[in-house]
Parts: C-alpha cells; sequence; structure tokens
C-alpha cells in the first residue's frame, strides 16, 4: 500500500466515480483503475461495489477510508510543517464561520486581521455548525468558530466571546412590554427559525427537548434579512444574539426568564498541525477579545 494509492482510493470515495476522481487527479483514467486493482490485490479485499452509474465502497472498503482520511491529513501537516520550517513568509488561513456572527460580528475582526497580516489570505466559509465541525474534522477548514457546547472531544478549541440569546419580537408584540419571557410563552408562539444544523436551531431543540414540547415553526431560512422582515411583519417570532438587532429600532430584544448565555469558540483539529498563520489568527481572536 502506497500513497498515492491511498489517494485516488479518497477521491474515488469522495467524487463517487472514477472517471471524475482522474480528472481530479490529472491523471488517466486507467491508471486510476490499475491503481486501485493493485491496491485491492495487495490487501486481497474488494473496497468497491462497482456498477455503471456510481461506484459505492463495501464495507472493508468504509474501514479503510477511516485511515486513508487519517494518513492524507498527516501527510498534509507534515507538508505544511516542512515548508513553514524552510521560512515560508505567506500563509493562508481557512476558518468557517456560522451566518450570524458572518454577517455581524466578524466582518471588521477579518479586515483588522487583514490590516496587521497583510501577507496572509483569508478564506471564510460559512456553514451551519454541524457541517463546519464536518469540515474542521475533514481537513476541509482549518478554523472553525462553534459553540462550546457543541465542541466533540476531537477538536481543540478556546472561547473568544460571549453572547446572549434574546427573543426577539416587533414592537407591538405583547412581549415588548415584558421584562422577559417564559419559555412556555415563547414555544407557544409561531417560529421563525434557521435549518436544522445551525447553532440556534440546534439550541432551540434542545431546549424544546428538555421542556417536552413541540417547536411551532413556521418559518425556516438562514437568511438572517429574511427572518427580520418576517418578524416585522408579525408572521412570527426568533431567538437571535444581541448583536443582530441592537440598531434596528423595528424590533425589540429581551431576554429568556433563565438568561441563554453562549459561550463562542475558535476550534481546529486536536491531532492537527496549526500552521504560524493560523496560530496567529487565533491569537489576534484572543487578543480581540480580551480588549
Amino acid at each position: 500500500m502506497d500513497f498515492k494509492q491511498l489517494r485516488y482510493f479518497h477521491e474515488i470515495v469522495r467524487l463517487g466515480s472514477f472517471t471524475r476522481a482522474a480528472e481530479a487527479l490529472y491523471v488517466a483514467q486507467p491508471a486510476v483503475s490499475v491503481a486501485i486493482r493493485k491496491l485491492e490485490a495487495e490487501l486481497d479485499l474488494t473496497l468497491f461495489h462497482r456498477n455503471d452509474r456510481k461506484v459505492t465502497l463495501t464495507d472493508e472498503g468504509a474501514r479503510l477510508l477511516l485511515h486513508a482520511q487519517r494518513i492524507l491529513q498527516a501527510v498534509s501537516d507534515a507538508q505544511l510543517e516542512m515548508q513553514e520550517l524552510k521560512g515560508l513568509t505567506q500563509g493562508m488561513v481557512r476558518v468557517g464561520i456560522p451566518g450570524m456572527l458572518g454577517s455581524y460580528y466578524f466582518p471588521p475582526l477579518l479586515m483588522a486581521f487583514r490590516h496587521r497580516f497583510p501577507h496572509l489570505s483569508l478564506q471564510v466559509v460559512e456553514g451551519g455548525t454541524w457541517q463546519l465541525q464536518q469540515m474542521l474534522e475533514g481537513g476541509e477548514l482549518d478554523l472553525a468558530v462553534i459553540v462550546r457546547d457543541f465542541v466533540p472531544p476531537e477538536l481543540e478549541a478556546v472561547t473568544i466571546q460571549r453572547e446572549e440569546m434574546r427573543v426577539i419580537v416587533p414592537q407591538e408584540h405583547p412581549f415588548a412590554h415584558q421584562t422577559s419571557v417564559s419559555l412556555p410563552e415563547f414555544f407557544a408562539e409561531e417560529l421563525v427559525m434557521f435549518r436544522p444544523g445551525y447553532f440556534h436551531r440546534k439550541i432551540i431543540d434542545r431546549l424544546a427537548q428538555e421542556a417536552g414540547v413541540t417547536p411551532n415553526i413556521g418559518f425556516e431560512t438562514n437568511l438572517l434579512p429574511l427572518i427580520k422582515s418576517i418578524i416585522k411583519q408579525g408572521f412570527g417570532i426568533s431567538t437571535l444574539l444581541t448583536m443582530v438587532v441592537k440598531e434596528d429600532p423595528e424590533l425589540v430584544d429581551l431576554p429568556f426568564e433563565q438568561p441563554l448565555w453562549l459561550d463562542l469558540c475558535i476550534a481546529w483539529r486536536r491531532e492537527g498541525y496549526l500552521s504560524r498563520a493560523n496560530r496567529a489568527f487565533v491569537d489576534f481572536l484572543l487578543e480581540q477579545s480580551r480588549a
């Protein structure tokens, strides 16, 4: 078994096709097919179910994939570390950010980071907590912002910000004149929610489960302007971070009866190599959080 075989194997799994894998690897398809046949012969195992439409893994192939992912990531980490030991003066930070933070909290921080480190490149991906976590564990991202409650053991994380989830209603809503909102009151209303997979939704789903209720979700969208517009027009209420509505006079934000605080973390793979560029980004976020 060699590195090239594992790389070909991983690309076939990722793309679901020998042809597309060959195109992505810039090699001829027969070379990919031969490499996989040799790998299967060496292991004395069948790794793929082959049919006309799609290639899928056998049980043995699925087990090999777990090892292949770890090996390929380790090689990538080693290459990056060796480049930096040679005095690499440029680098890239690939960071995943949830939509709410990407729209309100992070833009000025990203610009300030680029101003301080103009030689470093930033690649920012917006997504839900689960999606960002999967991309981080799969090596597609170097860093991701995740709520502390949802950080798995495979990731290392440090807290960079504490934010409160507030109940958001239009000015004419009865809640607007209260000092707080209880969970039964909140779940009795029609709600406007992010789609499953985002931390906003995961928290609400967890609270509903703990309260033994089924949320009355009238709208699902990941578009913040649309969420705010629906609330303003009286078609539902929601819960968002304070930063999202603090300068919007048409909306009222108030706390839950038991205030709901979130610790926002910057996370990376526990066993992965954190490059100097990424360390600089983490240190910058921690510096800003203490400012």
